[in-house]
């Protein structure tokens, strides 16, 4: 093997590990879910013949500004991700990338994401997806270290993606899609709160105060998952009551409500135990919040078609 031809892989392995870093700064895993999230509100405002190329380029499109989204956080608290144990290897603390570079990476991701938006949805779209943005970078990730408000701000971007769907298939903002918004912006809190619960330890070194009422892993915490669990009960049943799907997904979406509500009564009765009980009981509500949504959105989706 040649100097010139190792020069030549040694490129190429340095431009495919440069690569890597670009794609995990936009935390790819998150943002499908988010892209998801939005064909789903598309798919359920949609009349009878679906549209395919607005769908996927929606999809493409709320990929690309999650991910901005998401790169703003890392790039703002890239020093306070060096401290705990579950960040410290990003690509910004770890030094995989530059500031300079992830900066470049979200002004292209937003400009063809918008763009994409614009072309193939409506102005109202590009808004609100702007919008979001902005509140999740810009609001959201600075509040973390103030207060547990910081998760009633992040759960409004976080949910918009279903609503903004309904909008890019509709043009409109209808009471259906506020629907979708508030079943996805209660999920948000226990979702959130299971996590914090979890990483309490990482988050203690960061300064970030997110776990409501008293801001520590106690009872009174527990309660605040399970009341906002329990909320999406009745939630989940509003698009069957308003003529958005049926009887079959309400029936999927109870009987997933009841298994993850039960989930917050385990974690009050650990919670008054010492030892790692709660802090299981706690991971098993944010691996069941990650399995709630898509199956919830998904039986959704297959009542409509």
């Amino acid at each position: 093997m040649t100097g010139h031809t190792i020069q030549k892989i040694g490129i190429w392995i340095f431009a495919a590990e440069r690569a890597r870093s670009y794609i995990e700064l936009l935390k790819p895993r998150l943002s499908l879910l988010v892209s998801f999230s939005s064909v789903f509100g598309f798919v359920l405002g949609s009349s009878e013949v679906l549209n395919w190329q607005s769908l996927i380029m929606l999809g493409a499109g709320g990929f690309l500004i999650s991910g901005a989204s998401v790169a703003i956080n890392q790039i703002l608290e890239k020093d306070l991700d060096r401290l705990m144990g579950r960040t410290c290897d990003r690509p910004l603390p770890s030094g995989r990338i530059s500031t300079f570079e992830a900066i470049w990476v979200v002004v292209i991701t937003v400009v063809a994401g918008a763009l994409l938006l614009l072309k193939f949805t409506n102005t109202l779209t590009v808004v609100l997806s702007l919008v979001s943005l902005l509140l999740y970078g810009f609001v959201y990730t600075p509040l973390k270290r103030v207060g547990p408000v910081a998760v009633f701000v992040g759960a409004i971007p976080g949910a918009l993606p279903p609503l903004l769907g309904w909008i890019a298939a509709t043009g409109t903002i209808g009471y259906q899609a506020l629907v979708l918004f508030g079943i996805q912006f209660i999920w948000q809190f226990p979702h959130f709160w299971a996590i914090a619960w979890v990483s309490f330890d990482d988050y203690q070194k960061a300064g970030f105060r997110l776990l409501p009422s008293t801001g520590n892993k106690d009872f009174s915490t527990a309660i605040q998952i399970m009341i906002y669990t329990l909320f999406l009960l009745p939630m989940g049943l509003l698009p069957a009551k308003f003529g958005i799907t049926g009887i079959n997904s309400a029936l999927v979406v109870t009987i997933c409500g009841v298994l993850f509500l039960a989930q917050t009564f385990l974690l009050m009765r650990d919670c008054l135990t010492e030892g790692e009980k709660a802090r299981k009981s706690a991971l098993k509500i944010m691996f069941g919040s990650f399995i709630y949504l898509p199956v919830v959105q998904i039986a959704f989706i297959l009542d409509k078609i």
